[in-house]
């Protein structure tokens, strides 16, 4: 038996019981017994950002953020409901419309955490207009490539960057539309940078716009993740980095 099963302490999701821990957030809960909450910018083992709003939840009756909001005993959390469905379905299309997401031509494709939560959420192609930003491709590292139209802001480079490897490689700048990644180097390179493949940050971006080079497609399309399994399924949801975990 687990302590979280013995402290007796559980809330709601969805009509399931969920156990709890004190101090855990509805997504912690959630996740350690596989129970799916739509999420981008969360990821096990560093501190909730808050920044993607996918895993809103109704916590009591109010809109909450599931990775920021402390788990309570008894409350009724409502995650799955088809109006949260359609608010995630539109944060979703504002996010491809708002880079450059070619799924069929990108090595990520399979292990990608956007388009497997497109396809959960039924998102078939494109609401907005699409912007096609112009943004640079910096291959100036001799291990990692890192593809600033495919980068979505989640921050969890950054996070784990700073607080895992204890490196600061990477920050957030900008505001509104000019929001970017940017790196902590002399020139703004990668290759200047303190970047080793081996660091969690290297592996952690959930999308493709951080990816080892000379890998590409050792898993072959069709066998990758989320081509196996449905991003809600609980073995295709992420563990604790290490670095290389959703390497392609």
């Amino acid at each position: 038996m687990s302590r979280y099963t013995a402290s007796g302490l559980s809330f709601l999701l969805d009509g399931e019981e969920v156990p709890m821990a004190p101090g855990d957030t509805v997504l912690q809960a959630a996740h350690r017994v596989g129970r799916y909450i739509p999420h981008l910018c969360w990821h096990p083992g560093l501190p909730a950002h808050g920044s993607c709003r996918l895993c809103m939840v109704n916590f009591n009756g109010r809109p909450v953020s599931a990775c920021t909001a402390l788990a309570a005993p008894g409350a009724v959390v409502e995650c799955q409901t088809p109006a949260l469905q359609a608010e995630r379905r539109t944060l979703l299309q504002m996010l491809f419309v708002e880079g450059n997401h070619f799924c069929p031509s990108c090595e990520r494709s399979g292990n990608c955490l956007l388009q497997a939560t497109a396809y959960q959420h039924e998102m078939a192609g494109p609401h907005f207009e699409e912007f096609y930003p112009d943004r640079p491709v910096d291959a100036s590292h001799p291990d990692m490539l890192l593809d600033h139209n495919r980068c979505i802001l989640c921050g969890l480079c950054v996070r784990a960057s700073e607080l895992l490897d204890g490196k600061s490689v990477f920050a957030i700048a900008g505001h509104g539309t000019q929001c970017h990644l940017v790196v902590n180097s002399p020139s703004g390179q990668l290759a200047d940078s303190a970047l080793s493949v081996h660091d969690q940050a290297a592996g952690i971006c959930p999308v493709g716009a951080l990816m080892p080079k000379r890998v590409g497609f050792k898993d072959p399309i069709g066998q990758r993740r989320y081509d196996l399994h449905r991003v809600d399924e609980p073995h295709s949801q992420e563990a604790a980095p290490p670095a290389s975990e959703d390497s392609p």
